[in-house]
């Protein structure tokens, strides 16, 4: 179970925010104040910050900026009014790494939330640059992939795709999952994108794309992957 932790001193933002994250099964903890809300950051045993910038006692900014001078890099979501018009620009001076626009859309502040968390925990994983399984040779970081000795032409996002679902071998990954952390929440495709990556890259990978070992689907669930020492 991932914890948040909300520093946030608008009551009702804060007891919806609430509401709304435990919904999803988060453990939440949660501060009303800066100086508070820091002490709380600082324990470091949160696995994501929801972070108002105008705060009593401590400002977010400055909250933000120290806790990135103490390397404490869990994520941070700001929350800002529409006037205060923060820019990614700022964001990234700040160290945060999202935000939104307060009062927040929950179902978008849930859904950055699951994006942040996602993409903590593949950065937690070494990054994968050379794989193979079967007779299959795929090198990320110079973008080429071999069946054989056969070059198989895979573009920048199918090979983003792959890379993925290597990273989360033998597990579920939901096309939602895959939306964030390959397309991002800027773009919003829908779920068959995905669907069409998956069947394309069957074509180019499966020696029998009807019956893959390989990239698998779970019904009703999403796609994992399977090496061949897998099978």
């Amino acid at each position: 179970m991932s914890k948040i932790l909300i520093i946030e001193d608008d009551p009702s933002i804060l007891k919806a925010l609430i509401a709304s994250l435990e919904e999803e099964s988060y453990d939440i903890d949660s501060a009303n104040n800066g100086i508070d809300g820091y002490e709380k950051a600082v324990k470091n045993d949160a696995d994501l910050i929801i972070l108002d910038l105008m705060l009593p006692g401590k400002g977010g900014k400055e909250i933000c900026k120290d806790l990135r001078d103490r390397e404490i890099l869990t994520p941070i979501l700001i929350l800002t009014s529409k006037q205060e018009e923060i820019d990614k620009v700022l964001m990234l001076e700040l160290g945060a790494d999202d935000y939104v626009t307060k009062p927040p859309a929950l179902r978008e502040l849930r859904a950055r939330v699951h994006a942040l968390l996602r993409r903590s925990q593949v950065a937690l994983k070494k990054d994968i640059e050379y794989y193979t399984f079967g007779n299959h040779k795929i090198d990320f970081k110079g973008q080429v992939a071999y069946k054989g000795e056969q070059v198989i032409k895979l573009s920048t996002k199918e090979l983003k795709v792959l890379q993925f679902l290597i990273q989360n071998e033998g597990q579920v990954v939901s096309r939602d999952q895959l939306l964030n952390e390959v397309w991002g929440y800027d773009v919003y495709p829908d779920t068959r994108t995905v669907d069409n990556f998956i069947l394309n890259l069957r074509k180019k990978i499966e020696d029998n794309p009807a019956n893959p070992k390989h990239l698998i689907t779970t019904y009703g669930a999403g796609y994992k992957f399977l090496s061949s020492k897998s099978e």
